[in-house]
């Protein structure tokens, strides 16, 4: 775990609210240990969304992989089928053209 000062701006927002919920007769010593635990809770938030960030790009990289895996797959056995198709038709065209021809030269 890296222990990373909070940003500048992280550190206003934090102190803006702890002044913002500060209570009468409460020390500044206290208005700051509440913006540092402030601090700390939108540091952990930040984590947080980067973790779920990170995550959601590996499932649409994933789901992308699967899918281009899935289109090649069926592209693939799109060709073998007609390759198929031709592959039964011919035989009974080469046996119909021959039995013409046999029938035209008997003729």
């Amino acid at each position: 775990m890296m222990n990373t000062k909070p940003s500048k701006e992280t550190q206003e927002q934090a102190l803006k609210v702890a002044k913002g919920t500060q209570k009468k007769g409460q020390s500044k010593e206290q208005t700051k240990l509440i913006a540092q635990g402030i601090e700390k809770g939108i540091a952990e938030y930040k984590k947080q969304q980067n973790k779920k960030s990170r995550e959601r790009d590996k499932q649409r990289k994933q789901q992308l992989k699967t899918e281009t895996v899935s289109s090649l797959g069926a592209t693939s056995q799109t060709v073998e089928t007609n390759v198929v198709n031709w592959g039964s038709k011919l035989p009974w065209a080469l046996l119909i053209i021959s039995w013409l021809g046999f029938a035209l030269y008997l003729y």
